[in-house]
Parts: C-alpha cells; structure tokens; sequence
C-alpha cells in the first residue's frame, strides 16, 4: 500500500509526473494495471484545480515581490506552451492537446498541458478529457519504455 501511495505522489509532482511514477512501479514490481490506474488519479487530481485557479493565482502573484519571479515565469511557460499548440494545431487544437499532453519530452505534460488550455480559454470538459487521454498515452509509452528497461536490466542479472 505504501508503494501505491509513492506512485500517486510522485504523479502529482509537477514535470515528473506519471512519467516518473509508472517507472518506478514498474522498478518495485507493482502490478501493473493498478499501478497505472494510481498514477492517473494522482496525475489528474491536480488538473481541475490548475485549469480553473492557476491563471488566477498567477495573474495575482506576478507584481509580488516573493513569488512574482515564479508566477511570471509559470504565465511565460503555459502561454509559449499554449502558443505552440495553437500554431501546429490549427483546427485540431485538442488533438494537439492530447499529443502535448501524451508524448513524454521534457517540459510537456498535464501539468503544463492544462495550465495552456486554460490560457488559451478552451472549454473545460474538452480539455479534461483530452488531457486524461494524454495521460493514457503517456502512461502506454512509459509503461513501454520501463517494460524494456527493466526487462534488459533483469537478464543482466
């Protein structure tokens, strides 16, 4: 139960994400379908509240002395991010999204993924169901990659 929790945490965490959760249950042998399945609550848990608060939040924290650094640079993030999305989208603004959301490179995921729809004014279900298939194509490739990771280090041993 402990590792589960870990695996819920450790997804919640911005720019680790389920990326970091799925190889770390694959790596402490949790069943995998359990697994993935705490790690996209983990992982969507923090989304409704990023779509619907942090641009608020932000835009009152960017002239603050303490945390104005942050807040601009988290606007500065979720706009380019935003930006990009509606460049190589065009009419397919959500397949982007869902893409943005679910190829794992650094810097993109729910996190930034929603912070961008909600700077971008998308509408909210649409945006939450795209981001959580996103998720699920994230959690198909990291499960993948971890699979042979860890499969390539177990025949070593």
């Amino acid at each position: 139960m402990n590792k589960y929790l870990i695996v819920f945490f450790i997804s919640m965490v911005p720019l680790i994400e389920l990326r970091g959760a799925i190889p770390y249950a694959v790596g402490f042998d949790l069943p995998i379908v359990p697994s993935i399945l705490v790690a996209l609550l983990g992982n969507m848990l923090p989304v409704p509240f990023i779509f619907l608060f942090a641009r608020k939040i932000l835009n009152w924290g960017q002239d603050k002395k303490m945390i104005g650094g942050f807040c601009r640079w988290c606007i500065e993030k979720g706009e380019k991010g935003g930006r990009k999305l509606e460049t190589k989208a065009g009419v397919g603004l959500y397949m982007a999204l869902l893409l943005f959301v679910g190829i794992p490179l650094p810097g993109t995921g729910a996190w930034t993924g929603t912070l961008a729809a909600s700077l971008l004014d998308l509408n909210f279900r649409k945006s939450i169901i795209y981001i959580l298939l996103g998720l699920l194509l994230a959690a198909a490739i990291m499960l993948a990659a971890s699979l042979g990771v860890f499969g390539a280090i177990s025949l070593v041993k």
